[in-house]
């Protein structure tokens, strides 16, 4: 039951800043002169093709729960005898019953040599398929998975009776179909991809098309359903130069615990300034949450996926780096390297030295930096499970 992360989609390492650019993308046309200094990007790598090949589409023989016509297909190889897969099972169907139009999920056995009783399981669950109780009978073994260990392969099937009978199947049938080898060689088929694949254990899961096996929390996958969503929000060119770096622009921040007021370095960097005040006036910040809050180093926002990923569908170069994080208060643009910046930013609770010469620094907090303080802590690298962080209502600019 291995449980690393893959380089492909490493969506939840600790990182200051959104995603290196990839592809273009995005479908929000902006008119106007697009500003100097910025180019079209995307957040989302493109699935492998080697590694798509290996993997199955969904198909008719798939147990699917969710809508055929979902924005993102999660494919999970699991095992009837992983803890972690247990606590992933009601994961998913919560998952599934948030994004009712967005997401579905397909299930694949993966069963490890390690655990005697998931082949049999899997048997069970296909068995109760057959007459149409696959999720019910799946649900179920995960359900009370510490009762596996008290049967053998062998004598296992006395123990699926009682849940076959539970759930009111034919157990005539269900014996027969247990038994069967159309049954088996659907589990053979399941386990043959998984290991041609050469996934490393379980549970893995392929969110449209591209392999993850990191954190599995609601929230998190959540996240990862909204940088997916966030495409469509994208836009596919960069925004055009609307400030006057001779006049003072001023952000209003109203949050879920209060008001944060920017002064804005119109003059100091203009890009980052001119990005911020046009995804504002657009509405993007509006319902965005304060993704990573560290006490002590900085709170970061601006992702309306909530992943840490997430971004506007362009990015824009390094200004102002001259400038010394050597306060509180400080308002900077997050990346993943020089001249990468988005739309996602940070606010300083102390002085950062290490943060120095990395990091466009475009404002600082004038008003509510006892609201910065009261922002509910999380990282998403470290927290057990990510509770939800306090949310911008909204953000006003006004300029005179």
């Amino acid at each position: 039951m291995l449980r690393k992360l893959l380089p492909l989609l490493a969506v939840m390492a600790l990182l200051l800043g959104a995603c290196q650019p990839q592809t273009a993308g995005g479908k929000v046309p902006i008119s106007g002169t697009p500003m100097a200094g910025c180019e079209v990007s995307s957040v989302l790598p493109t699935p492998n093709p080697t590694l798509q090949a290996l993997i199955p589409a969904p198909g008719k023989d798939d147990h699917i729960l969710g809508k055929d016509t979902a924005l993102v297909t999660i494919i999970e190889y699991s095992d009837y005898q992983c803890p972690y897969c247990a606590m992933l099972a009601p994961v998913l169907r919560q998952l599934v019953e948030k994004y009712p139009d967005d997401v579905r999920v397909v299930f694949r056995y993966f069963p490890l040599t390690s655990h005697p009783n998931s082949w049999v399981a899997a048997q069970a669950a296909e068995a109760a398929g057959k007459q149409g109780k696959f999720v019910e009978m799946h649900e179920l073994i995960f359900a009370q998975q510490d009762q596996l260990a008290n049967y053998t392969p062998e004598n296992a099937l006395d123990y699926f009776v009682t849940l076959a009978e539970q759930l009111k199947l034919n157990v005539d049938q269900f014996k027969q179909d247990y038994a069967s080898e159309e049954v088996k060689a659907r589990i053979q088929k399941n386990l043959d991809e998984a290991m041609n694949t050469g996934l490393p254990g379980t549970p893995f899961l392929f969110l449209n098309g591209l392999p993850y096996q990191d954190r599995m929390d609601l929230e998190t996958l959540s996240s990862l359903v909204e940088l997916f969503k966030l495409q469509a929000r994208q836009y596919t060119s960069c925004p055009p130069m609307i400030i006057d770096t001779a006049k003072q622009y001023t952000a209003t921040m109203e949050t879920e615990k209060g008001k944060i007021v920017i002064q804005l370095y119109a003059d100091k960097a203009p890009l980052a300034v001119n990005s911020f005040v046009f995804l504002a006036r657009e509405g993007f910040f509006n319902g965005v949450t304060f993704h990573r809050v560290l006490p002590g180093f900085v709170a970061q926002a601006g992702d309306p996926s909530g992943s840490g990923y997430g971004g506007p569908g362009y990015v824009f170069k390094n200004e102002n780096t001259d400038a010394k994080f050597d306060r509180k208060g400080l308002v900077a643009m997050a990346n993943s390297g020089a001249d990468t910046n988005g739309s996602q930013f940070f606010i300083t609770y102390d002085a950062q030295e290490s943060l120095n010469g990395n990091y466009t620094i475009f404002g600082e907090v004038i008003e509510g930096m006892d609201v910065v303080e009261s922002l509910t802590p999380r990282d998403p690298a470290s927290d057990q499970t990510l509770q939800p962080g306090t949310k911008i209502l909204k953000v006003t600019i006004s300029e005179k």
